[in-house]
């Protein structure tokens, strides 16, 4: 996939990131061109993954409600257990991609299977340590990819919400 722009807000609650996807589809962004990440806790500690690009996935855990919300608006979901990471669900375009990597075996040098997706979304190695650590802190990322044009949009209307940090990466 070749390089793009994106806008990455790291949200400290699951509820400031559903509100800053609601404000994005309020203002009739493409949610083709959105990606939600976050932990959640599964009863199931063996998983090594789950995905479904297709018409249905079923969420649990003590964030099922936030995720299924989010789901019937994104398109692509995701489970992953990332070594490192834990237990993550990945909702819209970055699913392909983290798949994409996997499945071609191109995992960066030292990066995890969701490091080399944001990777080659363009997102410099040194912010992806930063997305993962917050990541293991529970925070939630909201990132928005695409044309100069679809990022700085979108860049406009995160700037509203009750984001902890925004970053433009082009």
């Amino acid at each position: 996939m070749s390089k793009q722009n994106a806008v990455v807000g790291i949200y400290n609650a699951h509820t400031e990131a559903e509100a800053a996807v609601k404000e994005l589809q309020k203002s009739g962004f493409d949610m083709k061109k959105l990606s939600v990440v976050g932990k959640d806790y599964h009863t199931e500690e063996n998983v090594v993954g789950f995905y479904n690009t297709g018409d249905r996935m079923k969420f649990w855990g003590k964030l099922g409600a936030f995720w299924g919300g989010l789901w019937g608006i994104l398109f692509g979901s995701a489970f992953f257990v990332i070594p490192g990471l834990g237990q993550l669900v990945v909702l819209g375009p970055l699913v392909m991609i983290i798949v994409g990597a996997l499945e071609g075996a191109i995992v960066t040098g030292g990066l995890s299977a969701l490091g080399a997706g944001l990777y080659s979304m363009g997102i410099p190695k040194d912010s992806i340590i930063k997305y993962e650590t917050a990541l293991k802190s529970d925070k939630f990322l909201v990132i928005v990819h695409g044309a100069s044009d679809d990022v700085a949009g979108a860049k406009s209307i995160l700037e509203t919400t009750a984001k902890d940090e925004l970053v433009v990466h082009q």
